[in-house]
């Protein structure tokens, strides 16, 4: 079985002496919990898997019975560490205090239980590691497949991975349209806006959040004003309340809204937004053509295109830290700007074979970034850019 690179990055960290709580983050259906399995299959040392999928969520005393079970199993076997592992941990109401309770009494008594936590709801975990756990666990920051990883695990070409998107649990459903639509939209979509965003979030307007993610997604690599989003919904709030919408879909994994590039802070925030969705298979699952239909059609799939590569620039902003950007002026533009610090980078998209660019032209003119450049096929080849974190080009 296929093995991501955070696979050596989890073995390495739990064959360390006990520290740090080791805390898993990523969006939906990326491997988190598969990636665990795999690295508990060939781990010596004992372990114990909890998950909270099932649990109510204001049964707060689960984990310490967790916890009861993996310190009992521990003396009574008279070993020298066990592993715990939570997953979905953020289900349980007021996780992060009761898991600073038990991991305190462990550390006071010199108890050797190493503590793996797991969970899709990105919000919901930060939220209590710095509400309680402050100073008692590291993250590691999983993100959606890249190109290479998909071509590897499945085969899938180029134009596939451009078209369907990074999520393995759908890879072998790609023949089969419909089936494959149904995945994304119930497993994927549905998922995170009922039990991440819904549950945990106080939300006026749900068919609102909907609609706005939807309209959103489709509109995935284009600029497009709050106000004109407005005017598309059919329940229309105010652009305060579709700003806080936007929040909350970045904050679960689906889909953010780029600000312009400029110096002033406050322009920043008050630009127009330009949608994207951090795994494309977000955006086509609510294109009308299908995908031999969709490759076949420029115009299309020249947007298909460009939100591929933006999905892959925006959903690595999560684990590398560095911030994503447009840039616009009068008529001419700038697909993507990456910044990290002082230093950033200009990048056009052409799914053609248009080797110029006035806009980066400009850009590079007035700006001066590191670099300046086109992904496509006369530039940079978009296989390579779309299989390797892009924070390399600014490091």
């Amino acid at each position: 079985m296929f093995k991501r690179t955070y696979f050596q990055t989890i073995k390495d960290r739990l064959n360390e002496k006990r520290k740090f709580i080791q805390v898993i983050m990523g969006p939906r259906q990326v491997g988190k919990t598969t990636t665990v399995k795999q690295v508990l299959e060939v781990t010596t040392k004992p372990f114990l898997f909890f998950s909270a999928d099932l649990i109510p969520s204001s049964q707060n005393s689960w984990i310490t019975d967790c916890w009861d079970n993996a310190r009992a199993k521990l003396k009574f076997n008279q070993w020298d560490e066990i592993i715990l592992v939570i997953d979905e941990i953020q289900k349980v109401n007021n996780w992060s205090e009761a898991v600073k309770k038990e991991w305190d009494i462990d550390s006071f008594h010199n108890i050797n239980i190493k503590v793996l936590l797991l969970g899709s709801s990105r919000v919901m975990l930060e939220k209590g590691l710095s509400e309680s756990l402050a100073g008692r666990f590291e993250t590691i920051k999983m993100t959606h497949w890249n190109f290479f990883e998909m071509q590897e695990a499945f085969d899938l070409t180029l134009v596939q991975y451009i078209f369907f998107g990074g999520y393995p649990g759908a890879a072998d459903l790609i023949h089969n349209e419909l089936r494959w639509k149904e995945y994304i939209l119930s497993s994927i979509i549905d998922a995170t806006i009922n039990k991440d965003i819904l549950m945990n979030s106080v939300i006026n307007k749900p068919a609102l959040l909907r609609q706005t993610f939807e309209l959103a997604s489709s509109y995935s690599g284009e600029i497009v004003s709050l106000t004109k989003l407005i005017g598309s919904l059919h329940d229309a709030g105010n652009t305060t309340t579709l700003s806080g919408y936007l929040n909350l879909l970045s904050e679960s994994g689906l889909l953010c809204g780029l600000p312009k590039f400029c110096g002033d802070q406050s322009r920043i925030r008050a630009s127009i937004p330009k949608f994207q969705v951090y795994n494309n298979a977000l955006r086509t699952v609510y294109e009308d053509l299908k995908f031999d239909d969709a490759v076949k059609n420029p115009k299309i799939w020249g947007r298909i295109f460009e939100s591929a590569i933006g999905a892959h620039i925006a959903c690595n902003t999560f684990t590398s830290g560095y911030q994503a950007f447009y840039w616009r002026e009068n008529n001419y533009e700038v697909d993507y700007i990456m910044k990290s610090g002082s230093k950033f980078v200009a990048i056009e998209v052409k799914s053609n074979h248009d080797t110029a660019s006035k806009g980066l032209s400009l850009f590079r003119e007035k700006y001066n970034p590191q670099s300046a450049f086109i992904v496509g096929n006369s530039g940079f080849p978009p296989d390579q850019f779309l299989s390797d974190n892009p924070v390399k080009l600014i490091s």
